[in-house]
């Protein structure tokens, strides 16, 4: 099948060269959270690390996965991976192989929470070779941070940018969260404002959606909260887009902002199409059209591992139209676009017809989504599958 973006990567190659960890481990489940996660204020590092080593040496001693020698990106994501502590670093690249994180192009990404990332924890990680943070900073009030369920105060995402930095990591990303119930005492323009401040060179904003199986949920069916509302949802997301835009900073996907040359190059892999592999508990792993997915209960698949090695749990292959449909959705959510031409006269049309609508803009062949294009992302991925039926 012919790419639908601009510079798609070769995904044929056999050799991996991004990984994710995922680190369950929270002192808290947030009200709003359906990740994967085990609650454990003290979690075991080296019994965690050692079941990550597991899975993956099963992995390669069976040709389940290649690992490149050395690592483009290595994503660490949770859960909190700061409250592993300071050897988390270390221990993650025993398990992965010290080679594979020794080359001097790696982007290496642990996500920390302000209340466990100390500067001991920021050294230590620095000195391992981590050269980005991303730091759950959620809101900057102190009202919306209880809300959430989060540990930390306010002040304290100012502290673990400031602890990064002296550490010596300037690639250091915020996360935000827009959306919240209306009698959520919090000012969104705020919350930018303070990120703003902080002169991080990447950020992230997410809307808050309610996922059944957690407390804000039930909190809704209880009657204790209101569900969001979705005009606040596009006014706030739309707020945070101009406001980052003016402030220099490129919107290259859907929900994340960044300074020239700081965009996540981990997280741009999964929308490219190039291949990764994922460890740990909920993990997923990609390689062409082939896709795999691990044990969700931390428990379970530290069971799973000890007992054949193996976290995962499934896999299938996609159809050609899934992955055209794929191919599409991934492209549209960046920047980047799609290859209009690789669509046809009717693709092409209906990108016209978005660009009237105030919601793409389409140049030198390319069909770009604007910030209103992307509060419709689904819909218009579909929209524009079904407007190549060439491509069948």
């Amino acid at each position: 099948m012919t790419s639908l973006h601009p510079t798609a990567p070769d995904a044929s190659s056999s050799l991996v060269r991004n990984l994710y960890v995922h680190a369950p481990f929270c002192a808290r489940r947030c009200v709003y959270c359906d990740f994967a996660v085990e609650v454990d204020r003290s979690p075991d590092g080296r019994r965690w690390t050692s079941t990550i080593a597991r899975e993956l040496a099963f992995l390669l001693d069976t040709g389940e996965a290649a690992l490149a020698p050395t690592l483009a990106t290595l994503y660490v994501g949770g859960g909190t991976p700061s409250l592993l502590g300071p050897g988390l670093a270390g221990g993650i690249a025993d398990a992965v192989g010290r080679p594979r994180v020794a080359g001097s192009e790696l982007e290496w990404t642990m996500e920390a929470n302000p209340e466990s990332f100390t500067p001991a924890v920021a050294e230590q990680w620095a000195a391992q070779g981590v050269n980005r943070v991303s730091v759950g900073a959620q809101s900057f009030s102190a009202p919306a941070l209880k809300w959430m369920g989060r540990l930390h105060e306010p002040g304290g995402v100012g502290q673990s940018v400031s602890a990064a930095r002296r550490a010596g990591v300037s690639n250091i990303s915020i996360d935000l969260l827009f959306g919240l119930p209306g009698e959520v005492p919090r000012s969104w323009e705020a919350d930018l404002d303070r990120a703003l401040a902080l002169d991080v060179p990447h950020l992230s904003v997410y809307g808050l959606t309610v996922e059944e199986a957690t407390p804000l949920a039930r909190a809704i069916r209880e009657g204790r909260t209101s569900r969001p509302g979705h005009r606040r949802y596009q006014e706030e997301y739309l707020l945070a887009a101009e406001r980052l835009a003016a402030a220099g900073y490129e919107h290259y996907e859907v929900s994340n902002f960044a300074r020239p040359g700081f965009a996540s190059r981990h997280n741009q892999s999964y929308w490219n199409g190039s291949p990764y592999l994922g460890l740990g508990n909920g993990a997923h792993s990609c390689q062409g059209r082939r896709r795999s997915w691990n044990v969700r209960d931390w428990r379970a698949y530290e069971q799973q591992v000890a007992r054949t090695g193996s976290g995962r749990v499934g896999e299938e292959s996609l159809s050609s139209d899934q992955s055209r449909l794929e191919d599409v959705w991934l492209g549209l959510r960046t920047s980047a676009g799609i290859d209009a031409a690789s669509l046809g006269p009717a693709a092409v049309r209906t990108a016209e017809s978005w660009r009237l609508r105030g919601l793409a803009r389409v140049e030198d062949g390319v069909i770009r989504l604007l910030p209103e294009g992307w509060l419709h992302l689904d819909d218009l991925a579909v929209e524009m599958d079904l407007a190549a039926p060439f491509a069948r």
